[in-house]
C-alpha cells in the first residue's frame, strides 16, 4: 500500500473528522483524481512537439496522454477547431496515491526558489490546480532528452465541498502551503 494512502487513512481521516464535525467516514473529503495537463500551442507549427511532449507526459506518470483538440476556430491564435492543441493523463487510485507523493515529496522541493504553494489556486469548489513551469523537476526526465522546456497544470480533484475543506485535507497529506508572511 502506498504511504500516502496509508498516511490518509491513519492521520488525515480521523483529524477531519474531528475538525468539521462529520457524522459519518464517507463525509470526509478525498482525492478523486489527478489531472496533469500539457498545453501545446506549438503543435500548430511543429507536429513533432506532439511526440515529445506524448514521451514526456508517459514518462512522469507512466500512462498513456489522451490528445486534447480545439472546440472552436480562432483566427487570431490561427486556430481551426479539431486540431490538436494538448495532452492529458487523468490519474486515479494507486497510480495517483504515487503521483502525488512524488509530487509533494521529491518534485516540489526541487522547484527552483521553492518557498511552498499557493494557498489561494483553490477553485471553489473543492480543487486544486498547480502550475510548473518546466518539466525538468521530475528525476524521472533526463536533460538530454528533451526538445525544450515545457509547462503543465497539475490538478488535485477532491470531494471537499469548499476551499477550506480541501486546504485542510492536502495540508495533512503534506502538501507545502506557503506560510502568511506576519
Amino acid at each position: 500500500m502506498n504511504r500516502l494512502l496509508e498516511r490518509y487513512r491513519k492521520e488525515a481521516v480521523p483529524a477531519l473528522l474531528k475538525a468539521f464535525n462529520y457524522r459519518n467516514v464517507m463525509q470526509v473529503p478525498r482525492i478523486e483524481k489527478v489531472v496533469v495537463n500539457i498545453g501545446l500551442g506549438e503543435a500548430l507549427d511543429n507536429p513533432k512537439a506532439l511526440e515529445y511532449a506524448m514521451a514526456d507526459l508517459m514518462t512522469i506518470t507512466g500512462q498513456r496522454p489522451v490528445q486534447t483538440k480545439a472546440r472552436k476556430s480562432i483566427a487570431g491564435f490561427k486556430l481551426r477547431e479539431g486540431r490538436v492543441i494538448g495532452m492529458k493523463v487523468t490519474l486515479r487510485r494507486a497510480r495517483m496515491w504515487a503521483f502525488l507523493d512524488r509530487l509533494f515529496n521529491i518534485v516540489l522541493p526541487r522547484v527552483r526558489d521553492f518557498r511552498g504553494v499557493s494557498p489561494n489556486a483553490f477553485d471553489g469548489r473543492g480543487n486544486y490546480t498547480l502550475g510548473l513551469k518546466d518539466q525538468l523537476v521530475f528525476p524521472e526526465i533526463e536533460y538530454d532528452k528533451i526538445d525544450k522546456l515545457r509547462g503543465m497544470e497539475i490538478t488535485i480533484v477532491t470531494t471537499a465541498k469548499n476551499d477550506d475543506q480541501a486546504r485542510a485535507l492536502l495540508e495533512l497529506l503534506g502538501m507545502p502551503f506557503r506560510k502568511k508572511e506576519a
